[in-house]
């Protein structure tokens, strides 16, 4: 309900009812019907008229032996003996109605007899306000119509704009949105599209700058690997050849990660259960300690390619880092989740939000006992992001970490 278009619905809504409410209140109060008592000195003055002509001896009009029959309102009975009494006339006159759509009548006592006087109904007192109140919910029925539609065309823009940043993919591009419609949509269409054009350009100035870089650092490198088998001290020669293999693995990760934000492979159709299975028989003979603890059979759709390439690094992390790693695959309710945990001392708290972050180590020091350039888990992100999926990486209860990977399932990502 906290949105643009409700408020100004309510808005529009109060604002109409309340200025027809207050003028309606207004004109009642200065234009309104008489008060009752005023009504009933007319009909008094009648009474007075015609009781004078029948006790005068006037064969006109007759006169029945009982008052008219019917429903008695007893408050304007006694208003309009007031108003006789006013007048010098001391009447016992009644105020009855036989039905509903039948007049007023006046029982006038005369002689014995009664004179029976049809009135017209006499206007309300005061403020109706059961009639007010009808009218002002016709009021707000018209004004809650007229207030959607014009609350719509004033929204559109920011509607337009919100379906476009919504739109935007895992590459973060916008897609080219046609400049049609008002002013104000137009202007804002073609200011979207101005800035994904730039966005674009920048990105791709990027992406040629790392590649360049990380294509440009292997010639340095090749030759400082040659110089460094010349060094005759043994252990120097082998600190300088790991440090090369360092820039080396940092120089190729790097490229690989370009290559991964500007790939287009086609997905297709994946057994993910077969997928994670296929990597652990590879990661086991490799003497790494994987283990697949669940693995229900579920279907993906994705780059099988670029899907093995981040489990792979998903869980060579685990069962590096963390000593061993265990691979549990299920369906819930649409969507393919991976749960990977290992028993290694996990990562600071404070530190969890940067390990997608390109090299990061959790350790201060770089640590040279495992190789890697930092960049396996930003790769994964980028593949599962744009596979349609989402990554999340925290510390088990016990220990250890999680790596918790989800990804649409076949079906849903058709639909």
């Amino acid at each position: 309900m906290n949105t643009l278009r409700v408020k100004i619905v309510l808005l529009l809504v109060v604002a109409i009812v309340s200025v027809v409410f207050l003028l309606t209140v207004m004109l009642f109060y200065v234009f309104g019907p008489p008060r009752r008592a005023h009504s009933l000195d007319p009909v008094a003055q009648q009474i007075e008229t015609l009781v004078r002509v029948v006790e005068d001896g006037s064969s006109v009009i007759s006169l029945v032996p009982k008052p008219a029959p019917g429903f008695r309102y007893d408050r304007i009975t006694r208003r309009l003996r007031d108003a006789l009494a006013a007048r010098g006339l001391n009447l016992a006159v009644t105020v009855t109605r036989s039905g509903r759509n039948a007049p007023l009548i006046v029982s006038i006592p005369i002689k014995g007899q009664y004179l029976l006087l049809p009135i017209s109904d006499l206007p309300p007192q005061g403020v109706p306000w059961w009639v007010i109140g009808r009218w002002l919910l016709l009021i707000a029925f018209g004004a809650t119509a007229i207030a959607v539609f014009v609350a719509n065309r004033m929204v559109r823009p920011l509607v337009f704009l919100e379906n476009a940043v919504a739109s935007v993919g895992p590459d973060g591009m916008l897609p080219t949105l046609p400049e049609k419609g008002p002013g104000e949509v137009r202007a804002t269409a073609k200011a979207l599209n101005s800035l994904s054009s730039r966005l674009k350009r920048a990105m791709e100035s990027r992406m040629r700058l790392v590649a360049a870089a990380g294509h440009d650092m292997r010639t340095p490198i090749t030759r400082m690997r040659l110089r460094a088998e010349f060094v005759e001290d043994e252990e120097e020669r082998t600190r300088w050849l790991a440090d090369l293999d360092e820039l080396e693995r940092i120089a190729d990760s790097a490229i690989l990660l370009v290559r991964e934000e500007s790939g287009l492979a086609s997905p297709e159709s994946i057994r993910l259960d077969q997928l994670v299975q296929t990597i652990g028989d590879e990661l086991r003979e490799q003497k790494l300690d994987v283990t697949n603890t669940r693995v229900e059979p579920v279907t993906v759709c994705a780059s099988r390619l670029k899907l093995n390439r981040a489990l792979r690094n998903l869980i060579i992390n685990a069962a590096t880092h963390g000593v061993r790693a265990r691979v549990e695959v299920a369906n819930s309710g649409g969507t393919a989740r991976i749960l990977i945990e290992d028993d290694g001392p996990g990562i600071p708290q404070e530190l969890l939000g940067q390990v997608f972050e390109p090299f990061f180590r959790a350790a201060p020091a770089r640590r040279q006992e495992i190789p890697g350039a930092g960049l396996g888990l930003t790769i994964a992100r980028e593949i599962i992001q744009r596979a349609g999926g989402a990554i999340s990486i925290s510390n088990g209860a016990d220990g250890g970490l999680k790596q918790v990977v989800e990804l649409p399932v076949a079906e849903a990502a058709a639909s």
